[in-house]
């Protein structure tokens, strides 16, 4: 499967547009197994660019199923790209190569390829875990505008991605135009508008209830959420939508099958 590639212009490699999310809600939605086995079910399906965090506590899953297709010769390493994320617990820079190699071991590799911090701060101990060759990458994850603007004008090494949130309903052109200005490639999270989310209201409707976008599904025989995920994709940005059914995993890798 051709999957559209996004270049990563200020660092190494390109992420693969569509990517798996492994968010679960801290264990109410999505049990160790169940992520285990989805990424099993991924990489069969085409899927090469995975997305989980230290605070997601899905790591070891991950890493344990890669490793196995990884061994089956499924895969190879260097045809993924894993992204993890530095926790807010361990801004202090004596705690982010510890937090940066606990994540390689339960990830079962000696490297990942983006390392983003997780919430806003700035830490010099993530440019050392880039010289240390422990990621190829470094980037953030729900800065600001002004925030984003403060690391680029103190970096060494400028950051090459930021993930943010991003849906239909939630464009955040501003930001998204200011990023990909400064050569960051955008990684959209929620991209579905978070249907699970214990937080969601009763009744409150998100973009896969949106009548506009049920009509043009239905117009390209195709699923909402797929619509979704093409749109935002030819906005400019790479999708991690996150899901524990195969069937959805599969359909959603096929939103770049068409315009």
């Amino acid at each position: 499967m051709d999957l559209h590639r996004i270049q990563l212009t200020l660092g190494s490699g390109y992420i693969t547009s569509i990517g798996l999310g492994t968010f679960t809600f801290f264990g109410e939605h999505g049990s160790l197994d169940e992520i285990e086995a989805v990424v099993g079910v991924a990489v069969e399906a085409g899927y090469r660019h995975f997305d989980c965090a230290w605070a997601y506590r899905t790591q070891g899953a991950i890493g344990k199923m890669l490793e196995k297709k990884i061994n089956e010769g499924v895969i190879k390493r260097k045809d993924i790209f894993i992204t993890t994320k530095l926790w807010n617990a361990h801004h202090n820079p004596k705690l982010v190569l510890g937090e940066l190699k606990d994540s390689l071991n339960q990830l079962r590799t000696n490297y990942v390829d983006m390392f983003l911090i997780h919430f806003p701060t700035g830490e010099k101990e993530m440019e050392r875990c880039h010289q240390l060759g422990l990621t190829k990458n470094i980037g953030l994850s729900n800065f600001t505008i002004e925030q984003t603007q403060r690391i680029f004008d103190s970096c060494t090494i400028k950051p090459s991605n930021i993930q943010i949130e991003v849906s239909p309903f939630f464009l955040n052109e501003r930001l998204v135009k200011f990023c990909t200005g400064k050569g960051m490639a955008v990684t959209s999270y929620g991209p579905l508008g978070c249907p699970s989310h214990p937080e969601r209201l009763a009744g409150e409707q998100g973009p896969l209830e949106d009548l506009v976008l049920i009509e043009m599904a239905k117009r390209k025989g195709k699923s909402v959420a797929q619509v979704i995920l093409r749109f935002l994709i030819q906005y400019g940005t790479a999708v991690i939508p996150k899901s524990v059914t195969p069937s959805r995993i599969r359909e959603n890798i096929n939103a770049s099958t068409f315009s």
